[in-house]
């Protein structure tokens, strides 16, 4: 084997074996939590979004007995796990905790604006924006009661 050879050889080898590690390192891609910039950042949101739905004469009847601060620390917990951060929601599911509070779809519409508002409030980008949404928006089935 020469020499010239030799060294194609191991520059052959050396891109196969590495392949699969660029290949995985291409393909991995910070996930949703990090890229919302962690708790803190989601903390701010969820304040914000509760302060607009306190607000907002739409909806605000629905949470005047809620207890605010334990709704806000469920309220993050359950958005850092559902954009793959490490928190765990201990809350009810979505079915039980609005069960009977008669939600309406236009209630629940004006709950999402309320924290599109936060989200811009931010200035989260659309594609985050989106992401958050498409994760959480699938939990009206269990929230809203009356179309």
């Amino acid at each position: 084997m020469t020499r010239t050879s030799t060294m194609l050889a191991v520059a052959l080898f050396a891109t196969v074996v590495s392949a699969p590690v660029l290949s995985m390192a291409a393909d991995t891609k910070p996930s949703l939590y990090e890229r919302l910039g962690g708790t803190g950042p989601i903390t701010a949101v969820v304040g914000k979004f509760v302060a607009n739905v306190a607000a907002d004469k739409r909806i605000n009847g629905y949470f005047a007995k809620a207890d605010i601060p334990n709704l806000k620390r469920q309220l993050v917990d359950q958005v850092c796990q559902a954009s793959g951060g490490p928190c765990t929601y201990t809350g009810k599911d979505m079915k039980t905790t609005h069960q009977g509070m008669k939600i309406t779809t236009a209630a629940f519409n004006a709950l999402v604006e309320d924290l599109v508002a936060a989200l811009d409030t931010f200035n989260v980008p659309e594609q985050e924006k989106g992401e958050l949404l498409s994760v959480l928006g699938p939990m009206n089935k269990d929230i809203v009661e009356v179309p």
